[in-house]
């Protein structure tokens, strides 16, 4: 659950997942509070997709969501996805949120795939430790085969967060930083809230959740053909793989019942090229902070 090999944002769904294709075409990105503004054609586009799979097939594709992961990561092992590098600038907790500098950051990577994001901050800052879970078994077993896994630096488990609890593996009120980049939208819109609960138990006090995921009005949202629609913002892929586009308004409203405080959550506006087309296109994600109520012990 992750973004491609040559992209540091996920891109197009035109085939199973076309990230691969895209790379920048503009400098730079612009944060903005309102969603993008659609054009005649795209608001058309949008408006003819009214028919959604069978509940048979809702159904299956829950049922089959590790599978078809797992079967991801068998096709594709550790050569898909590309290292994720800009996390500390995108998100400066990752750096500033010790008291004290010898202070030890206590990290959960929810959704770590095979580690491209566990991996460049485990060398970048020897004084953390991260726990990282992933849906997919094999996912957590390539995680476990890098390298650079140390068991007393890092711990990678499996874990469906939407009903496996996380202080089987985490102690409750722990972790300082959870990052969930690029995971949540693959988990059924019915289930984030239990998502988040369970990430919120192991979070400390103060402590602080980091969420970049698929925007509203994402272009990747206005490629899929018909018969991929499953719900409101939400579509499968050709490979059984689903993905949620988020408002800002949902999100902020599943992390409040979820008994989390916002900090900031701002549209993030980027454009790309589409190398096999030619066409620059834009992209959308939702980039967000939010906190667990009440004080850190540091504090």
């Amino acid at each position: 659950m992750a973004l491609s090999k040559n992209e540091s944002f996920a891109g197009d769904i035109k085939t199973t997942h076309p990230e691969e294709e895209v790379s920048p075409c503009v400098s730079g990105q612009t944060k903005t509070s309102t969603a993008r503004l659609l054009s005649r054609e795209e608001l058309d586009r949008l408006g003819g997709e009214r028919a959604l799979v069978s509940d048979f097939k809702l159904m299956k594709l829950e049922k089959e969501a590790q599978k078809n992961w797992d079967l991801f990561y068998k096709r594709n092992t550790t050569n898909f996805f590309k290292d994720r590098h800009w996390t500390t600038r995108e998100f400066e907790e990752l750096k500033t949120c010790r008291e004290f500098e010898s202070q030890r950051l206590v990290l959960l990577e929810a959704g770590c795939g095979v580690g491209n994001c566990l991996f460049p901050l485990l060398e970048d800052d020897r004084n953390i430790f991260v726990y990282a879970c992933d849906f997919s078994p094999r996912a957590v077993e390539f995680v476990k085969l890098n390298p650079l896994y140390c068991p007393e630096r890092c711990c990678a488990f499996q874990c469906d967060l939407t009903k496996d609890d996380l202080r089987g593996s985490v102690p409750e009120g722990s972790v300082d930083v959870v990052t969930l980049i690029f995971v949540l939208s693959a988990v059924h819109p019915d289930k984030m809230k239990l998502a988040l609960q369970n990430i919120s138990r192991v979070l400390k006090p103060g402590g602080v959740v980091l969420f970049r995921d698929y925007g509203l009005y994402d272009h990747a949202m206005l490629r899929f053909k018909a018969g991929s629609k499953l719900g409101e913002n939400f579509y499968v892929r050709q490979d059984g793989t689903r993905s949620y586009f988020f408002s800002k308004e949902f999100l902020a409203e599943l992390c409040t019942d979820a008994g989390l405080q916002s900090v900031s959550n701002d549209y993030v506006l980027r454009e790309t090229v589409n190398k096999k087309e030619g066409l620059c296109v834009p992209r959308v994600f939702l980039q967000s902070k939010f906190t667990k109520p009440g004080q850190s012990e540091s504090s």
